[in-house]
């Protein structure tokens, strides 16, 4: 099906609603209990939500706001604008009402969808700002305050009223008119180093970046599902856990939440799934702990069958030799420990795509090794997104492998990674002077990361352009390999490492709570709040010893010579994390900076931060 002529992805859909008709397209719970949408049926809402869209005035061109989390009426409203000829424009959940208000002005949207009355209460926080918003359609029904005009999806629907011939021809012939050039949706960057940015991503760039990624990786087949759970809003889990799935006929089944997704993992037991790091890193830590506390046999056969493992996947994937014997050692591996664990995953994922951030090569060859390849590759919102990808075929850790088809990748004098092919944007909308900076005359897209191209095609990131930390002695050093390596101590869930034009470098750490309070209850230590067990002289003398084993594989000038621990982890709801779980390096710096100031005081520069590590807790 990725070889298809259609020229957008709801074209694919009318194919599919004939080919998969009676196939599950879209699974999501109501009630407690797991229901879903066949093809023919999910097309139907499609095409009757394009009807409720065109009665509602929406034109050839017309911006539609969609602010709710993954769900399927995010789909029905989605691909009914599209079919209406109109842009959607997804907006995370997690925004505040005033980030919301700013990419409605800026749209001149005048639709909005909502999921829920929590998120049609942000609308009304924030209606003197939004004049053009003329109507609200609410994918759940509720009383409430109705100061703006709101209708539930069902309304639009009229699923009560079937499609009359003409009115479906008039939408299907809309559907036919759509071309690859024609704009699909305006995504608004998570804003990491600023203002958003409306990325306008045509048809052409998504289908194209869907097709190229099933042709690095191998077609999906119909009886796939995948498991969706990061945001939808978001461009890594709309190409590759949404519309590949969709463009092959394959079965897409909405998480409830970010909190139920292991829940919902063994519900229903996919076989595919997109991730971020962070959730690896959490599975990664969770795991290594649990075996530490079992029995030393245990711990012995683990550190085996990991051993095994990476010999195994070494020889058969990087260096694409016979595993020979190799194969029979790690069958037993697979028999004694890695089946029990995949086992948590619902025992029947193929495998993972992982992006948003980048994952730890450690992580990612754990999780090869028990026998869930995970996919680590590059991209960008302005990249549709993939730029690069590791497959079965052509794999190296530490890498984002190499270039999908029809991409070319070089780098600038300064390392910066250019990229040119089908998937880059057409441009900042409304804003040609972003535009013409990031994307030059030659139609190389400046990426600002920081990377490296080997001889056979593979890059790896070194870092963003801008996070890259000079020191006072001239050294550029890049913090995430850094901050990796603590993430990956079971005592620390995140890490901020700084230092930028200061002669060392200094961390903000923050807490595995589970994991200390566990200690603190083992060692008895006595405290009134999180804050004040951070602050004990026995935490910070652990977290000291801990950060003193991490250095010692590192180079001296990429040691943490200070440190602090927060009471508590960065969160999406506090700005400091990116939907997507990155780091808000400016926002984050910005509100610890005394903290951080603290750490680099010619007080603690004296001796020129040398062994000086034992600064942590919080006031």
């Amino acid at each position: 099906m990725s070889n298809s002529p259609c020229q957008s992805i709801v074209q694919i859909l009318r194919e599919n609603a004939g080919r998969f008709a009676d196939h599950p397209a879209l699974s999501y719970k109501k009630e407690g209990v797991w229901t879903s949408l066949t093809y023919r049926q999910f097309y139907e809402r499609i095409v009757m939500a394009a009807r409720g869209l065109r009665l509602a005035g929406i034109r050839p061109g017309d911006r539609v706001i969609i602010l709710s989390e993954n769900r399927a009426g995010w789909a029905i409203a989605d691909f009914g604008v599209q079919a209406a000829r109109g842009v959607p424009v997804p907006v995370y959940p997690t925004s505040l009402p005033e980030q919301l208000a700013y990419i409605i002005r800026h749209t001149g949207a005048k639709i909005v969808f909502v999921s829920t009355r929590q998120q049609y209460r942000k609308l009304l926080s924030v209606r003197e700002q939004i004049p053009g918003v003329e109507m609200v359609v609410s994918f759940e029904r509720f009383l409430d305050d109705r100061a703006l005009p709101v209708h539930t999806l069902y309304q639009l629907l009229e699923i009560s009223h079937p499609l009359t011939a003409e009115e479906r021809g008039v939408i299907e012939g809309d559907i036919a008119q759509i071309q690859g050039g024609d704009l699909l949706s305006i995504i608004y960057t998570s804003g990491t180093t600023g203002v958003p940015k409306g990325v306008m991503l045509t048809h052409g760039n998504m289908l194209s970046n869907a097709r190229n990624g099933l042709a690095m990786l191998g077609e999906i087949r119909p009886r796939e599902l995948f498991l969706s759970f990061l945001p939808l809003s978001h461009v890594l889990e709309r190409t590759a856990g949404y519309h590949a799935p969709l463009i092959c006929g394959a079965q897409v089944a909405f998480a409830e939440s970010m909190e139920k997704v292991v829940e919902n993992v063994a519900e229903v037991r996919p076989t595919m799934m997109v991730t971020v790091p962070r959730l690896l890193e959490k599975i990664y830590s969770r795991i290594h702990e649990s075996v530490h506390q079992g029995p030393t046999v245990q711990r012995q056969i683990f550190h085996w069958a990991l051993d095994v493992g990476r010999q195994y996947v070494h020889c058969r994937y990087v260096e694409r030799q016979p595993p020979g014997a190799l194969r029979v050692r790690y069958r037993l591996a697979d028999n004694l420990v890695f089946r029990k664990i995949r086992q948590r995953f619902g025992g029947r994922l193929r495998y993972l795509i992982c992006g948003g951030a980048p994952l730890d090569r450690t992580i990612n060859e754990f999780m090869w090794i028990i026998g869930i390849p995970t996919f680590e590759g590059y991209g960008l919102t302005e990249t549709s997104p993939a730029v690069t990808l590791n497959t079965f075929q052509h794999l190296r850790f530490g890498a984002v492998g190499t270039a999908l088809p029809q991409t070319e990748v070089r780098t600038a004098q300064d390392g910066e990674l250019l990229v040119r092919g089908p998937q880059v944007m057409l441009g900042y909308y409304r804003d040609p002077a972003a535009t013409a900076e990031a994307v030059d005359a030659e139609g190389w897209l400046h990426t600002g990361d920081i990377a490296r191209i080997d001889a056979d095609g593979f890059v790896q990131i070194v870092d963003r352009k801008k996070e890259l930390i000079i020191t006072a002695g001239g050294k550029n050093i890049a913090p995430q390999p850094i901050e990796n390596a603590l993430k990956r101590d079971k005592y620390i869930s995140q890490a901020l490492v700084c230092g930028d034009r200061q002669p060392f470098l200094a961390a903000l750490l923050t807490p595995n709570l589970e994991r200390l309070l566990e200690l603190a209850q083992q060692e008895q230590i006595t405290y009134i709040d999180i804050a004040d067990l951070v602050a004990s002289p026995q935490v910070t003398q652990l977290f000291a010893e801990r950060v003193r084993q991490i250095n010692d594989h590192l180079p001296p000038w990429e040691t943490i010579k200070k440190f602090a621990v927060l009471p508590r982890d960065f969160c999406v709801e506090e700005g400091e994390l990116t939907p997507t779980l990155k780091l808000r390096r400016k926002i984050i710096g910005e509100k610890y900076r005394e903290r951080i100031e603290a750490l680099f005081s010619a007080e603690n520069q004296a001796d020129d931060g040398r062994e000086k590590l034992p600064m942590g807790g919080t006031r």
